[in-house]
């Protein structure tokens, strides 16, 4: 299972969120699998049409995805995700 961490930003609409285990075998199940834990959850991370919005990012192992449409970066059991979710505002 890939572990996944999210930056703090959404504790205050998820306080249970804490660093996971899901499966996957690319970001867009990955992410998936998270909305499945955390119901709602993606309406934080992701357009109406499945593309990440504009301040998140989400890193593989270190790097940023490339695939911000389709999610279709790969994802071994062991790989370590970080999402980072900016906030924005004035």
């Amino acid at each position: 299972m890939a572990k996944v961490r999210f930056t703090t930003a959404l504790n205050s609409f998820f306080p249970d969120l804490k660093d996971i285990e899901v499966n996957g075998s690319n970001v867009h199940e990955v992410l998936s699998n998270v909305e499945m834990q955390f119901p709602g959850i993606s309406n934080y991370l992701r357009e109406e049409n499945g593309e990440l919005r504009k301040h998140v990012n989400v890193f593989v192992q270190g790097k940023l995805i490339k695939d911000r449409q389709g999610l279709s970066d790969k994802v071994n059991g062991d790989h370590k995700i970080l999402v980072i979710q900016a906030l924005s505002g004035g």
